[in-house]
């Protein structure tokens, strides 16, 4: 199969928009996830170091405020220094409510008072905590800072520094080994990705090959169905559309044919006699008679003919409007009888009209009238001298039903299924387009009723139609009429 330069580009295009797509989608998954990982180990590890400082500076404050509360703070200093640093490995510094830094475990004493949160939070009897950077150390540190009570006053404040350097450090590794992980999972994410897209936009590519096909009038190419998918859908609906185009091409050029042959036929025997009178130069009237006759004849089954075809143009066109009014069937009934009497006396055909009491009905009643009289056309021309055709109407609920039955020589099985097709024509068929039936089923249809047909060979036909007492009127004016 050929592909077009432009398929492939609009197939790469879809491709790349496809990845494209996926990728961002797990790229800021990815990124997002990572980002929450590091946040919660670094969190994780932090408040360890955290919990640890707290639990140590606790310990030390509860000791002095035990043991110790009793002496001056700055003696305490002087003569019980180890009692603060016993209990941690951290840099201890120990501070005065003003600020001052009274003893400092790594001999930090700085000129100007502490004014650290941490430290204001430690004088208002909270725990302080405080991660950042000190002036005299460019690492970065946590402090915790702690009240030193003596009978229920804050005599001063404990403070416990830790450098968060290791910590970091730690943090770092785990962070790069979870960014290692997230790209070795985008690599792989992406070459699935190409992987599905490539199995969306193949398939795809196949039904635009395939319908450009078929737009260029080869419509006997199928498109192979994978899955049961969109796509797999719409390859059904491609090749449903090319069967049904090859389908009515056919029937369109079976038309053409039909129509040309049928046409024919009277023209070629209208222009014989035509060129026979003409000719004539006996003058004998009864060779002038027959063919005047013959070329009425044939004059009005060339206009029925084309009349016929100009009724289903304008039915498959929608261009055919009912008018419907409130119609007594019965009325209908009588007026068929006395149409279609004379001829079947003529025909020497038993005819009968049968029907009992009928309601009024809304319907186009010159539609109806051509349905029963293409019908009862149909019956007696399958129906030989002698035999039996009824036309009946009854009311079953809410339905009318008329039927006309006939004791011809009936359609065969191939047939029925098939006789009320356009353009279709049976075995047996004396139709000139094929035609008939498919308007009496379009009429039908349009007052919301259906028409179906029985038969059985050699015994005879029966068409029954079915029309509902209420038919919405769609905005048609109604009023009683009488025939």
């Amino acid at each position: 199969m050929i592909i077009k330069e432009k398929d492939k580009v609009s197939s790469k295009g879809i491709k790349v928009r496809l990845v494209g797509n996926f990728m961002l989608i797990i790229l800021i998954s990815v990124i997002a996830f990572e980002g929450l990982l590091i946040y919660f180990t670094k969190y994780y590890f932090y408040k360890n170091v955290e919990g640890v400082l707290t639990n140590q500076i606790k310990i030390a404050s509860d000791f002095y405020e035990k043991y110790f509360s009793n002496v001056d703070l700055k003696n305490n200093v002087l003569d019980n220094v180890d009692v603060f640093w016993r209990q941690t490995t951290a840099q201890v510094q120990i501070i005065e409510p003003t600020g001052r830094i009274l003893m400092d475990s790594v001999g930090v004493l700085n000129k100007e008072p502490l004014d650290s949160s941490d430290f204001k939070d430690a004088l208002k009897d909270e725990k302080g905590i405080f991660i950042g950077n000190e002036d005299y150390n460019k690492e970065k540190v946590i402090a915790i800072s702690y009240p030193l009570k003596s009978d229920g006053r804050i005599v001063g404040v404990l403070r416990f520094i830790s450098s968060l350097k290791e910590i970091d450090k730690v943090i770092l590794n785990i962070s790069l080994i979870l960014i290692s992980i997230g790209v070795i999972v985008i690599l792989i994410a992406g070459a699935i990705s190409i992987i599905i897209a490539h199995s969306i936009v193949h398939p795809l590519k196949e039904v635009t090959s395939a319908a450009e096909l078929m737009a260029s009038g080869n419509l006997k190419i199928r498109i192979n169905k994978e899955k049961n998918d969109e796509i797999g859908r719409l390859a059904d609906t491609l090749n449903f559309m090319a069967e049904e185009i090859e389908k009515r091409d056919k029937i369109k050029n079976e038309f053409i044919s039909l129509v040309s042959h049928e046409l024919r036929t009277p023209l070629t025997s209208i222009k014989g006699w035509a060129i026979t009178l003409k000719t004539d130069e006996t003058n004998d009237r009864d060779i002038l008679y027959e063919g005047l006759n013959i070329i009425e004849k044939e004059s009005d089954r060339l206009t029925a003919m084309v009349e016929e075809l100009l009724d289903f143009s304008r039915l498959v066109s929608g261009k055919v409007t009912l008018k419907r009014e409130k119609t007594d069937i019965i009325k209908i009934l009588e007026y068929i009888e006395k149409y279609m009497g004379l001829r079947a006396k003529r025909e020497r055909i038993n005819f009968k009209v049968v029907y009992e009491e009928l309601p009024f009905i809304e319907v186009d009643k010159d539609r109806i009238k051509q349905v029963l009289i293409n019908l009862l056309d149909n019956a007696f021309k399958f129906t030989s001298p002698g035999g039996n055709v009824v036309l009946s109407a009854l009311r079953e609920e809410n339905l009318i039903i008329l039927k006309v039955e006939d004791t011809g020589c009936g359609i065969g099985r191939e047939d029925l299924p098939h006789i009320k097709e356009k353009f279709y024509k049976g075995k047996n068929s004396k139709s000139q387009t094929g035609l008939g039936l498919s308007i009496c089923d379009e009429i039908i249809q349009m007052h919301n009723g259906s028409l179906s047909i029985e038969s059985e060979l050699n015994k005879g036909t029966s068409a029954i139609i079915s029309i509902p007492l209420k038919i919405e009127n769609k905005g048609e004016k109604s009023h009683e009429t009488k025939i």
